[in-house]
């Protein structure tokens, strides 16, 4: 459709897999939309969940698809939790149970990663495809000890195009059984601090802030938890009969982000 006003808020966070593309193809009426928006003079964010990749892969695929995005225009799980690292433990030293792509993107954002676990304030928990025991042993030790106990994602599964992975943070449980710990902190979707994050981006007050999403158990549920509006878009995982069944009512229900307010 096109629009003939103005975009009504003055932040737009848009989810990425079942809102703006699937798979490898643009959501019809993304691009213009998210030129509609910026041609206004109104900011946008891209934001997923995905632990997988860095935020400058998913600019690049934006880029490709015909939605130019700089690499800061991303921000995914690992984003939202040095953006509150940054905050909150500035200087404090991490080990990471993690793949060598996010702990070489921590260390390029100049966090001080360690496997000395006298030395370790806080274990990280992230998706890892490689696993092992001495991963395993120094944060159970860390944690032992006191460290803080944080995870980029809570998810038992880890979405991916075309599926889900299994066990994307499972690492939480088998730490938190062993140790007797919880983890205090989950940085990625539903949790209010990958929102923040989002929003410190944008520099836009967070209630002057949309947040547009295909999932109403992450997407809708964050908003909704952070007190700003939300619309849910039809094309991605939720269908009217997913939404009829729901007791979570977003601020507006979307045929697509085409139409967004």
């Amino acid at each position: 459709m096109s629009h003939r006003e103005g975009p009504h808020y003055e932040g737009y966070i848009l989810d990425l897999d079942g809102t703006v593309y699937l798979g490898e193809r643009l959501i019809p009426g993304a691009q213009k939309t998210v030129a509609w928006i910026r041609e206004a003079g109104k900011r946008v964010v891209f934001l997923s969940n995905k632990p997988l990749e860095p935020g400058s892969s998913y600019a690049a695929k934006l880029t490709r698809l015909g939605i130019p995005t700089p690499t800061e225009g991303v921000i995914n799980s690992t984003q939202a939790l040095m953006h509150y690292l940054r905050k909150r433990h500035p200087g404090e030293r991490l080990f990471v149970v993690g793949e060598t792509a996010l702990l070489d993107e921590l260390s390029g954002e100049g966090f001080t990663l360690t496997e000395q676990i006298e030395d370790i304030d806080i274990v990280v928990a992230a998706f890892d495809r490689t696993l092992t025991y001495h991963k395993l042993n120094v944060a159970h030790q860390a944690l032992a000890r006191g460290a803080r106990f944080y995870a980029t994602n809570g998810d038992r599964t880890c979405p991916v195009e075309g599926g889900e992975i299994p066990d994307c943070a499972g690492v939480i449980g088998f730490l938190e059984a062993t140790t007797g710990r919880k983890v205090e902190l989950v940085a990625g979707k539903p949790s209010r601090h990958i929102l923040e994050a989002a929003v410190a981006r944008l520099g836009v007050p967070m209630q002057r802030c949309l947040m547009v999403g295909d999932r109403l158990a992450t997407d809708m549920l964050m908003g909704r938890q952070a007190g700003i509006d939300t619309a849910l878009v039809l094309t991605g995982v939720t269908t009217p009969d997913v939404l009829a069944a729901s007791d979570l009512r977003p601020t507006y229900v979307l045929q697509s982000i085409a139409d967004l307010p």
